[in-house]
């Protein structure tokens, strides 16, 4: 690994976008925070201040091509190469395809989709002509489930990370996607959504998470699924008729 490499993680704000940042500068990394918030990503790169690396805050609301072709020239960059690209923004919608607003899904598909495609696309060929980088798709495991258009979108990056992995790992490039369940993060409070439901025993800590997610990457692994609990919930899922999946919808 090169001296000062530099990780860029997205929705970089909160919740695990916060942590990749903290865990990858406590590695050694330097990171360029991106997300819509200008003043809460100057508080993340604050906070890493101690840790002895740079940062920078690229302010960029990924639903547009115009902030996605900013982040991807940043990506693209060789003076201070990209070694790690966390595609972690994202959210969920509520609704079923049939009843849910068209421009809704259109950004939903934008943020969890497109440009995850477009900024792994960017940041690939630098790192295999360096033989060397690391790209995680935050997933989920909803990914597994026949849950709507949120799932739809889960299963792909599952998929990607998949084909890249197996096409680039001996290249010395590692393309994992992270597929954790109910996560303690600010997900479910901004779909405005109910958890009360959820025992304790399905949550999930960020901190392991993303331990885990960066464990896997550098392990060479495709898919990482944080957990036994979950690891069993998602091999259930594979054995069950799909109208099975759609518990509390």
């Amino acid at each position: 690994m090169v001296d000062n490499p530099w990780a860029l993680v997205t929705g970089a704000s909160s919740g695990l976008g916060t942590e990749f940042a903290r865990q990858l500068a406590r590695r050694g990394h330097s990171v360029v925070l991106v997300g819509r918030d200008t003043s809460r990503l100057e508080s993340v790169a604050q906070s890493l201040a101690p840790m002895g690396v740079d940062t920078e805050v690229l302010v960029a609301d990924l639903h547009h091509p115009s902030a996605v072709a900013r982040v991807a020239t940043r990506l693209s960059s060789t003076g201070r190469p990209i070694r790690v690209l966390v595609n972690n923004a994202g959210y969920g919608i509520h609704g079923s395809l049939a009843t849910s607003d068209l421009l809704e899904e259109r950004d939903h598909l934008a943020i969890h989709v497109t440009a995850p495609l477009e900024l792994t696309k960017a940041a690939l060929p630098g790192m295999l002509e360096r033989g060397e980088g690391r790209v995680i798709l935050v997933s989920s495991v909803a990914g597994y489930l026949a849950r709507g258009t949120y799932s739809a979108h889960k299963a792909w990056g599952l998929s990607l990370a998949r084909s890249l992995n197996a096409s680039h790992r001996s290249d010395g490039v590692h393309i994992s996607a992270v597929a954790p369940g109910f996560t303690r993060t600010e997900f479910h409070q901004r779909m405005r959504m109910s958890v009360d439901a959820f025992p304790a025993v399905m949550w999930l800590r960020a901190e392991r998470v993303v331990r885990d997610a960066l464990h896997g990457v550098e392990a060479g692994r495709a898919v990482v699924v944080p957990s036994i609990r979950y690891r069993l919930l998602v091999a259930v899922s594979k054995m069950l008729p799909a109208r099975t999946h759609q518990w509390g919808t």
